[in-house]
């Protein structure tokens, strides 16, 4: 009976750490269409044409190029790196006409916008938008982001998801695999 008790525990003290390195499911399907949504752009891409607290939808702004957009609850060391690659990625494909943009989602649109503008000065990026979807607390609601998954990175062309990566610790998020979801769309 010892044993068993043990045993229990053991595995009641394990369980949980499996759950945290997995991917999360959140957002949309490959496949599936974007739909159009509002944010409002607190900062970066100084000369995208949008100011600052404008409320519009990126979405649209990019109409069928092709985009990253970035669902995040977080502004961990690995969300800096991924908009620091988004902003390679930008330049690189500058001739393919690839958009990025950051959404910050939080429990008030106030905490929101304190986040993302730390990340935006984390990140240094001058062609990524950093922004707060008018549905703060877990995006647009079509887009299906889990209030599990800490980021979620939806790849999109053509107005149709490629490719899709969440996780519920931005710290598993597999930022290599993003890009080459980006390289293999452009090419």
């Amino acid at each position: 009976m010892r044993q068993l008790v043990s045993f229990a525990l053991a595995l009641a003290l394990v369980a949980p750490s499996f759950a945290v390195g997995e991917e999360a499911k959140s957002g949309l399907e490959c496949g599936q269409g974007i739909a159009p949504f509002y944010v409002t752009k607190v900062a970066g891409a100084e000369d995208d044409g949008v100011a600052c607290d404008a409320n519009l939808c990126y979405r649209c702004k990019n109409g069928s190029r092709p985009q990253v957009m970035v669902f995040t609850r977080s502004t961990d060391a690995k969300v800096v790196a991924l908009v620091q690659k988004l902003e390679e990625q930008l330049q690189k494909h500058e001739e393919s006409q690839l958009r990025a943009f950051v959404n910050m989602l939080g429990d008030s649109k106030d905490a929101a916008s304190d986040s993302v503008k730390k990340l935006a000065s984390a990140a240094k990026a001058k062609h990524v938008p950093f922004v707060v979807p008018n549905e703060f607390e877990n995006g647009p609601e079509d887009y299906g982001i889990s209030p599990k998954a800490e980021i979620t990175v939806i790849v999109a062309n053509e107005a149709k998801v490629v490719a899709n990566h969440s996780a519920a610790s931005a710290k598993d998020l597999d930022v290599d695999s993003i890009i080459k979801d980006i390289e293999k769309m452009l090419n």
